[in-house]
C-alpha cells in the first residue's frame, strides 16, 4: 500500500477517535482539545464525510447539533462549546466570526455527502439567524463583513482586521452554496480590485493580502505577508479570479511555502523588527519565527493547497502535494501516523498535540479532491 492510502485509512482511524456522543472534539486524546470547535469539527468533517462511514455520519450530524443548540441568541455560531471535561470550567466561547460561515459550509457538506435534506430543515432558522448575525457584521454596508483583531483562527497572531480575506473567503463560499449568487458575486467582484474598499490583490506582490481597511488620504490599513490558508480557501472555494488564482500558486512554489511540506502558516515569518508587530506576540506561542502561527507547517492548510490546486486543474502537481502531506501527517513525535497540529516551517519535525482532527479530516478533503478532480461539496 502507498503512503497516500495507508495515510487515507490513518486518518480516518484518527477522526473516529475524535468522535463523542456531542460530536467531533479537536484532538484525539484525553490531554488534547477536548471540546467541540466550530471551525476544527466542520473542517475535519467536510472531509471526512466523503468516507461514507456512519460513525462519521453520526458524529457530524451530532456536532451540528451541539453547535447549532448553543448559538446565541443574535445568531452567533459558538466558537467552543467545553462542557464535557470535568477538570474545566463548562463554558460556551464566542468571539469569532469564522465559525458562522464553517457551520453553514458544513450544513451544505451534509446535506451532498448524505443526500438529505433533514437537517437543512430542521436547523432552518439556526442558518437564516447565522448568516443574518454575519450580514450585521457588515457595519460599512459595502457587502462585506469586518472583524476585530485575533477573531478567526489565527486566535492570537498576526493582526488581521477589518475586510479580512479569510472570513470574505468563507463568507463567499457559504453564499454560493446556498444559492444566495447576487451577494456572492457581489463579494468576489470586490475582493478581486472591483469595488470601493482598498484593493485586496496585490499585483506586484502576486497574492491576496490578509486584510484591508480604511484608507486615510493614501495610506492604507493592511497587512503585507502571505496568508496561506485565506489565499488557498479564496482559491478553493472559486472566490479567485483563475489569473490571479495562478499567480497564488506560482508565489507558493517560488518562495517554497510549501516546503519541506505543505504548507507554511505566513510568509514570510514576522519578527519583532517587523512593522507588524505587536508587544504581546512574545508572549504567545508564536513568538518564535517558523513555529506556531508564524510561520510554522500546518497540515490542516495543506488539504486546503492540494484542493486549490485541483480547483486550478492542476492534478498532477496536486497528487505529488497530496504525497508529501501524507509523509507529514506520518511524522510522529512517539509514533507514526500522529497527524501532529504543527510542524517546524524550517526542519518539518512535528509538534503541537497529537491526533488533531483536522489534520486528518483536511488530509481526507484533499485525498477526494484529486480522486475526484474537483473540490468536494463546494463545485
Amino acid at each position: 500500500m502507498d503512503v497516500i492510502e495507508r495515510a487515507r485509512l490513518e486518518a480516518v482511524k484518527t477522526i473516529l477517535k475524535c468522535t463523542t456522543s456531542n460530536g467531533l472534539f479537536a484532538s484525539g486524546t484525553s490531554k488534547g482539545y477536548t471540546s467541540v470547535w466550530a471551525r476544527d469539527s466542520m473542517i475535519s468533517l467536510i472531509g471526512a464525510c466523503n468516507e461514507k462511514d456512519s460513525a462519521i455520519k453520526k458524529a457530524f450530524a451530532e456536532t451540528l447539533e451541539t453547535l447549532a443548540k448553543h448559538q446565541s441568541i443574535h445568531g452567533q455560531i459558538p466558537n467552543c462549546v467545553d462542557l464535557f471535561d470535568p477538570r474545566r470550567i463548562p463554558q460556551v466561547t464566542f468571539a469569532t466570526l469564522d465559525s458562522n460561515a464553517w457551520f453553514l459550509l458544513g450544513e451544505i457538506a451534509f446535506s451532498k455527502a448524505y443526500k438529505t435534506g433533514a437537517l437543512l430543515k430542521k436547523h432552518k432558522k439556526n442558518i437564516e439567524r447565522a448568516f443574518q448575525w454575519l450580514d450585521f457584521q457588515d457595519a460599512g454596508e459595502d457587502g462585506l463583513p469586518e472583524q476585530q483583531p485575533t477573531s478567526d483562527w489565527q486566535d492570537a497572531f498576526p493582526h488581521n482586521y477589518g475586510h479580512v480575506l479569510n472570513t470574505q473567503a468563507l463568507y463567499f463560499g457559504a453564499l454560493k452554496n446556498f444559492g444566495k449568487t447576487k451577494k456572492a458575486e457581489k463579494v468576489k467582484k470586490i475582493v478581486n480590485n472591483g469595488g470601493r474598499i482598498p484593493d485586496f490583490f496585490d499585483h506586484h506582490k502576486g497574492f491576496y493580502l490578509p486584510y484591508v481597511w480604511k484608507d486615510h488620504a493614501g495610506i492604507i490599513e493592511r497587512g503585507y505577508w502571505f496568508d496561506s490558508l485565506a489565499n488557498c480557501l479564496a482559491i478553493a472555494f472559486g472566490l479567485a479570479e483563475s489569473p490571479h488564482a495562478e499567480r497564488v500558486l506560482e508565489h507558493i512554489e517560488k518562495f517554497k511555502i510549501n516546503r519541506p511540506f505543505p504548507l507554511k502558516s505566513i510568509f514570510p515569518a514576522l519578527t519583532p523588527k517587523s512593522e507588524f508587530w505587536h508587544s504581546y506576540f512574545s508572549k504567545c506561542d508564536a513568538r518564535e519565527p517558523l513555529h506556531y502561527l508564524n510561520g510554522g507547517i500546518w497540515p490542516m492548510i495543506g488539504g486546503f493547497y492540494v484542493a486549490a490546486l485541483v480547483r486550478q486543474k492542476k492534478f498532477s502537481k496536486a497528487k505529488k502535494q497530496l504525497e508529501r502531506l501524507a509523509l507529514a501527517n506520518k511524522q510522529g513525535k512517539e509514533t507514526q501516523w500522529e497527524f501532529n497540529e504543527w510542524l517546524d516551517g524550517k526542519t518539518g519535525k512535528p509538534k503541537g498535540g497529537v491526533y488533531q482532527a483536522w489534520s486528518a479530516g483536511s488530509y481526507l478533503f484533499a485525498y477526494h479532491c484529486v480522486k475526484k478532480k474537483k473540490v468536494a461539496w463546494f463545485e
